[in-house]
């Protein structure tokens, strides 16, 4: 399966930041984000694999994309864009996954780092099992398994019931990930590395993320990474569940730029 450069694009000028969406969304997600950070920086929005406009070719129902592979085809989409000082590196929830995968692959490459709504655990057996079932769903009734299980609980309760227009934004978003996509990202998912051995090696401005009513990365949890961490900062975005991007724009986009014009 020939497999071509990631889709992207940039925004902005400046020191590079690379944002690495979350599953199963597309560069998208970080719309309302990239104009604060596109002031004071060479703005990159790549589409994972299996994403947008990096979907699957045909015959990918059985690919495994693993966090490693995201990681290095990141790297190699930093070549072909001439990138060659240490960037940013911004990971939402599995972009946090493939994040940590980076600074393991390509330490060099990193200067800072934001995660953003993630976890640095591995998944359990029961939950690598979880999202193998998911994965043999989706390929059979494309993303709605994916949207019924996961979208009350990208969500704080408050959002759910009273800002229907964030709730629609976040299911649009899912809805056009193609199946292949997310079954190969899923997979990859359940084989993960634990990374919680990772964290005190993690030697550069760090940013921690989290929302205050986040249920995928719970914020005692996000706490631990930030205190693992020797160079980090937290910070708890309230009246937020885990979809920070959309629930907490305004918040996050400051939060990122005074990250990175600090640096």
């Amino acid at each position: 399966m020939q497999r071509t450069r990631l889709a992207c694009e940039e925004r902005g000028a400046g020191k590079p930041v690379l944002l690495v969406h979350g599953f199963p969304f597309h560069r998208g997600q970080w719309s309302a984000i990239v104009p604060a950070l596109a002031r004071h920086a060479r703005v990159i929005l790549p589409d994972l694999r299996g994403f947008g406009g990096s979907a699957f070719g045909p015959g990918s129902d059985e690919v495994v994309q693993s966090m490693d592979t995201h990681a290095d085809e990141l790297a190699e989409l930093l070549d072909s864009l001439r990138v060659t000082e240490p960037v940013t590196l911004v990971g939402f929830s599995m972009g946090g996954y493939v994040s940590f995968s980076f600074f393991r692959r390509h330490r060099a490459r990193v200067g800072a780092l934001a995660l953003c709504n993630t976890r640095a655990i591995a998944d359990t057996p029961e939950g690598a099992a979880g999202r193998a079932a998911l994965a043999a769903r989706a390929l059979v009734d494309g993303p709605a398994p994916v949207i019924e299980g996961m979208l009350p609980r990208l969500l704080a309760p408050e959002t759910l019931a009273s800002r229907p227009d964030v709730v629609a934004s976040v299911r649009e978003l899912m809805e056009v990930a193609p199946p292949t996509g997310i079954a190969a990202s899923l997979r990859g998912m359940a084989a993960r590395r634990d990374s919680t051995t990772l964290l005190p090696h993690i030697d550069v401005p760090t940013l921690v993320v989290v929302g205050e009513h986040d249920a995928i990365s719970p914020p005692a949890e996000m706490r631990g990474i930030a205190t693992a961490i020797p160079r980090a900062h937290l910070v708890e975005l309230t009246r937020c569940g885990h979809m920070s991007t959309h629930e907490a724009p305004q918040d996050l986009a400051s939060a990122l730029e005074s990250f990175v014009r600090a640096l």
